[in-house]
């Protein structure tokens, strides 16, 4: 039997989603739990891959198992894992449906706080001493609707048989002091994300122009694209399937 599982973590302590040598991740932590509650060596697989100090307010994980599932899963799986990881939901599926090759969209947003902020240092990318012009970074998001090769915007040694991806709404959100870059796509490269929005921040800055934009992304150079901000203001925020 397959089951799925909804779950949120604070990216901040994990060198990311997936199992790595000599490194802490989300999903070693999440296969320990498992594992221990039901006796057995049980490997969850994850809907996608985010990268060290990068958050998750939602991410969606299977596993099979031939047993029943136990009574209380949600609350004993969260007395396993640590304060920082979260499960929602434990729920039966189909035993075909896949956790990643069946999703069929990805959100993220990335949270910027124009001032500084103390309590949101772990969660938001602080810029405090400079202006930006949130209408033309916005006016250069829209750009992103209209290509599908984001290899400027790639990890350049990264292991992908395309660069292509549907990117279905890029717009960035200004609220007091919190301006927020929301997007979604069928799919993200390594990387990608935190490149578009360093590459944006440009442009508010007024270092490259909207067509500067459009330029970087026909390039396929990472070269020529913005800084890769910090993951600690990037949110994997919805997985639809």
């Amino acid at each position: 039997m397959r089951y799925f599982i909804e779950l949120s973590y604070n990216g901040k302590k994990y060198h990311g989603w997936q199992i790595q040598p000599d490194a802490i991740s989300v999903q070693e932590k999440l296969n320990n739990a498992i594992s221990t509650i039901f006796q057995e060596d049980i490997q969850v697989v994850g809907a996608g891959r985010t990268d060290t100090g990068v958050h998750a307010s939602q991410m969606f994980a299977h596993f099979d198992i031939k047993m029943d599932l136990k009574k209380n899963i949600v609350f004993k799986l969260n007395s396993i894992l640590p304060n920082d990881i979260s499960v929602h939901q434990v729920f039966l599926v189909d035993e075909e449906k896949h956790v990643r090759f069946d999703a069929i969209s990805r959100s993220y947003e990335y949270k910027i706080w124009l001032g500084r902020n103390p309590f949101l240092l772990d969660f938001s990318w602080q810029i405090h001493s400079q202006n930006l012009d949130v209408n033309l970074m916005n006016e250069a998001a829209k750009i992103l609707l209209e290509y599908t090769d984001f290899q400027t915007f790639s990890k350049v040694k990264t292991d992908v048989f395309t660069f292509n991806c549907d990117v279905t709404e890029a717009f960035w959100e200004l609220k007091g002091s919190e301006l927020t870059f929301y997007i979604s796509a069928n799919r993200f490269l390594r990387n990608m994300v935190r490149a578009i929005v360093g590459t944006l921040v440009d442009v508010g800055l007024g270092k490259i122009s909207v067509a500067d934009f459009r330029t970087i992304i026909e390039s396929k150079n990472r070269g020529n694209a913005g800084l890769s901000v910090p993951a600690k203001g990037l949110f994997l925020t919805k997985i639809k399937y």
